[in-house]
């Protein structure tokens, strides 16, 4: 008969002194079971999943005591070092180092960060707390040393393979449509003196000198044929066993990238913007093109340039130039946030008929640096988080939208506005924010890469 953990509410249920009791069974039944692949099992689970941090406690003692050699113990006592309740994190972190496991080296140093760095004496420190010391200690006992420069060799031998696999998958960028935006300082931010029909103003991005490398960006959104392309290729990564290559650590298991639009004909022109994909979509086909979704500073400047215009093209709003809620409901001019919402709430799945123009559409717009329609068409996502400011860092895998929609981590800036857009969402300094896992008709994207800096 398989051996079964006790559940969390008879634990629960018990009295202080009954339960320390029952823990202190529990380790004796566990020490005397026989080291079946059914015990193994279920001490894996409940390691990671049982609802008494005290009993994943024990499982990580005893799959230490038990099964220190077998791989699926092993994985299990990796993801308890990342455990939510310090001592079975504590426990575990312990465990990995008195068993020296290579294998646990990279969850440490998502703690930690190098040994290689934190063990230079000439390290500016401060004190640490429980956590960071065990699993420093354990660091220096995995690599088997604490001399820095040794531990930098151990390092890039122990993280050699991942290195060979992360460049393998590596693509070099295709710059034959991409323009390149030297660095250097430019302005950033909102220039509003007064607040207008539709209530913006610079609260939420202040005007600002940034200073940026030189990078290069798509002179067009990414497009309907450019994303087909690399749908192919993820699928083609699939047949070979790899149906994550370019994706998100954080992206779900089984994730589809096609796009929500992809057959709706109105969206699905091969020259237009592709829409219809969210964050998660955006970042692997960067990572298949060999770059990255821009940052707001990034995209800001490849629309604006280096003197702060208000506009692609200059200071003054021209609707010839931008395509945005004036010319994708023809005949419609709405003049404040009443009437813009009373027109767009008769939108529907036929109406209007051609809502967004090919990619390459409206040159007499163009930026600065010959980027085109970065006023309106499709808003553009980017890496940046909207509250934060830094790049997008989700942790949501596993989870359903309705538990993290309310989360300020969850949502990136959009950047350009789009058709269904008025002129002041179409300004170059106009911050959208959407949720990373949505996916809307009104929503493209384009992408940066590096570039070696100018003289």
């Amino acid at each position: 008969m398989r051996y079964e953990l006790p559940d969390a509410p008879s634990l629960a249920a018990l009295g202080d002194a009954e339960y320390l009791e029952r823990l202190r069974v529990l380790k004796k039944e566990l020490d005397q079971e026989p080291a079946t692949p059914d015990f193994e099992q279920e001490l894996c689970r409940g390691t990671v999943g049982h609802a008494d941090w005290n009993v994943r406690r024990i499982c990580v003692e005893t799959l230490f005591g038990r099964f220190g050699d077998s791989p699926p113990a092993r994985e299990a006592i990796c993801a308890a070092t990342h455990d939510d309740v310090d001592w079975v994190a504590f426990t575990a972190i312990n465990v990995v180092g008195a068993l020296r496991m290579p294998e646990a080296a990279e969850h440490l140093i998502r703690i930690s960060g190098w040994p290689s760095n934190f063990s230079r004496p000439d390290r500016a420190r401060k004190p640490v707390g429980c956590g960071a010391a065990l699993t420093k200690r354990a660091l220096w006992e995995i690599f088997g040393s604490r001399d820095p420069d040794e531990l930098r060799r151990l390092e890039d031998e122990h993280f050699a393979q991942l290195r060979a696999q992360v460049a393998a998958s590596r693509r070099e960028p295709d710059l034959g449509d991409a323009v390149l935006v030297p660095g250097g300082l430019s302005i950033g931010g909102a220039r509003v003196s007064e607040v207008g029909p539709f209530q913006m103003d610079d609260a939420d991005n202040p005007l600002r000198v940034v200073e940026l490398p030189s990078f290069f960006i798509d002179r067009v959104a990414v497009t309907n044929e450019r994303y087909a392309r690399f749908l192919a290729d993820t699928e083609a990564a699939a047949r070979d066993g790899d149906p994550s290559r370019w994706a998100h650590p954080d992206q779900g298991d089984g994730k589809d990238h096609t796009p929500a639009h992809w057959r709706d004909a109105r969206f699905n022109h091969p020259a237009h913007p592709v829409v219809g994909v969210d964050w998660y979509d955006a970042y692997a086909f960067a990572r298949w093109a060999g770059g990255r979704l821009p940052s707001e500073d990034e995209w800001e400047k490849a629309a604006r340039g280096t003197d702060g215009r208000r506009y692609p093209w200059g200071e003054t709003w021209d609707s010839t130039r931008a395509h945005g809620v004036e010319t994708a409901y023809p005949g419609d001019n709405p003049r404040d946030l009443a009437e813009l919402e009373a027109l767009l709430v008769r939108t529907s799945p036929t109406w209007p008929p051609e809502p967004v123009l090919p990619a390459d559409s409206l040159p007499q717009g163009a930026s600065p640096y010959g980027a085109l329609n970065m006023a309106g068409n499709v808003w553009e996502l980017t890496r940046t988080n909207f509250f934060s400011r830094q790049d997008m860092a989700p942790f949501f895998k596993g989870r359903a939208g309705p538990q993290f929609m309310n989360r300020p981590e969850a949502f990136h800036v959009l950047k350009g506005g789009t058709w269904t857009s008025p002129p002041v969402c179409m300004t170059t300094y106009y911050r959208g924010k959407d949720l990373l896992t949505d996916r809307h008709n009104e929503v493209g994207f384009r992408c940066v890469y590096p570039a070696a800096p100018t003289a």
